[in-house]
């Protein structure tokens, strides 16, 4: 069907479904997920414009509250604000402090007493600091404490404003906290019906993840056609997850093409191709597993060379392969795999000195030059994405993934391939990273 058009509204409406969709699914995968305040750089123009603007309207206020007589119109509307703000903070069965913040906030029994030169608003400032300090969560005990020091009535309300925006951060984490566990029970309902909502509005919505998906079907089809054909087996029909047989051609199931397809994103070539619909908000989560596992790949392989070249004694000396993992950890941390090649010969030279290093303190004679050559050639080669040994070492990474995404895989120590011991800590997490994320969109 061609593209449907939306209106302005329409779009609006669709960013603001997809806003929610979003956020409900951070909450769900993100357990660290917290809402932040927006912090602008120091030097940034937003900053400027910021500080140049709060400035005017503080500035503002204390004209107004130094004129005689005081005008009190603007302070006024930030006793009404702050007001509000604490009632916001209030749990529902807060009704007795409600009305308590009512009573000692009223904003027309505050605007008479400013008509008479009555109004008090160190004394309103101190009360409110006191209710503060009955809703702030702990860590704010300290901040609210310090406000109480202070004197002048335009400074006190600004600090007041400030700790009053962390408090209601607090609250909507708190919030957020809470909301967890209800969401973990009903998000795939929710997700599957928002996702449905936004289809109705643009048919057109899954072309990304049907090619996505076209293409791990021929993928596995191809590989299908180049293994020897298996005889059939009478005794037990072919099950849907095998696939069907028909003229000697296996029909790859829909299980197994979607199992291909997900572990094609962990090959994923950035800025080449779009990213499937149906899994943009985990985009950034799987692209940073798929950074993950290419710094494992080349962190194996280059201990995997390096075993070949030094021998066993010197790989169990204590702390050896520790110190090497870290040296190469540090060096490709950040790197997109298109500056590896760089990093590799940075890694050569410190992998050689760590080598030396251990040899003289084992009383083992150094490397001949020929040597060291040698083991910085094989590390650098370990750029090039067709390196025997990478190549290995990337097959083996991903058939153990591959079990934590299967439905009813299993993964254990007892699954590790043979030459990733070195990293299988850091191999599990990622593992379970990865399967938490697909199991929740396969659902």
């Amino acid at each position: 069907s061609p593209p449907q058009i939306l209106s302005v509204s329409e779009l609006l409406e669709t960013a603001h479904e997809i806003s929610k969709l979003t956020i409900a699914h951070e909450i769900v995968l993100n357990r660290d997920f917290k809402l932040q305040a927006v912090n602008f750089a120091p030097n940034s123009l937003e900053n400027r414009v910021k500080e140049t603007l709060h400035k005017a309207f503080w500035d503002s206020l204390k004209e107004q509250l130094s004129a005689s007589p005081p005008d009190y119109t603007q302070a006024i509307q930030l006793l009404q604000e702050i007001k509000e703000a604490l009632l916001s903070l209030l749990l529902p069965r807060h009704n007795r402090l409600r009305s308590q913040i009512e009573e000692a906030l009223d904003t027309e029994l505050i605007r008479q007493e400013a008509e008479h030169g009555a109004l008090d608003i160190h004394g309103l400032a101190m009360y409110i600091l006191g209710t503060m300090a009955m809703l702030c969560a702990p860590v704010r005990d300290e901040e609210v404490q310090r406000l109480q020091s202070l004197t002048d009535p335009v400074q006190l309300l600004r600090e007041i404003f400030r700790v009053l925006d962390l408090m209601k951060m607090d609250m909507l984490n708190f919030t957020i906290q809470s909301l967890r566990p209800h969401l973990q029970d009903h998000s795939i309902q929710y997700e599957r019906k928002k996702f449905q909502e936004l289809l109705d509005k643009l048919p057109n919505g899954l072309d990304h993840t049907t090619e996505w998906l076209r293409k791990a079907a021929a993928a596995l089809s191809a590989s299908s056609s180049q293994s020897p054909p298996r005889p059939a087996v009478s005794s037990s029909p072919a099950s849907p997850s095998q696939g069907a047989v028909s003229n000697s051609v296996a029909v790859p199931s829909p299980t197994s093409v979607l199992n291909r397809g997900y572990m094609n994103l962990l090959c994923w070539e950035p800025g080449q191709k779009e990213y499937p619909e149906t899994l943009f908000m985990d985009q950034a989560r799987l692209q940073e597993v798929q950074s993950q596992v290419n710094q494992l790949t080349i962190t194996a392989a280059v201990l995997l060379v390096t075993s070949g070249m030094c021998g066993s004694t010197l790989f169990g000396s204590p702390g050896f392969v520790a110190r090497l993992k870290r040296v190469t950890k540090v060096l490709l941390e950040g790197l997109s795999c298109t500056r590896y090649e760089e990093a590799l010969q940075d890694i050569g030279n410190q992998v050689l000195q760590e080598v030396s290093r251990t040899l003289s303190q084992l009383g083992y004679p150094a490397f001949t030059n020929d040597k060291c050559a040698s083991l910085k050639g094989q590390i650098r080669s370990i750029a090039d994405k067709d390196n025997a040994v990478r190549s290995v070492i990337e097959q083996r990474i991903h058939s153990f993934l591959s079990l934590f995404i299967s439905p009813n895989g299993q993964n254990s120590l007892k699954d590790l391939p043979k030459g990733l011991d070195a990293i299988q800590e850091e191999l599990l997490e990622v593992g379970r990273r990865f399967g938490s994320v697909i199991h929740h969109n396969r659902q």
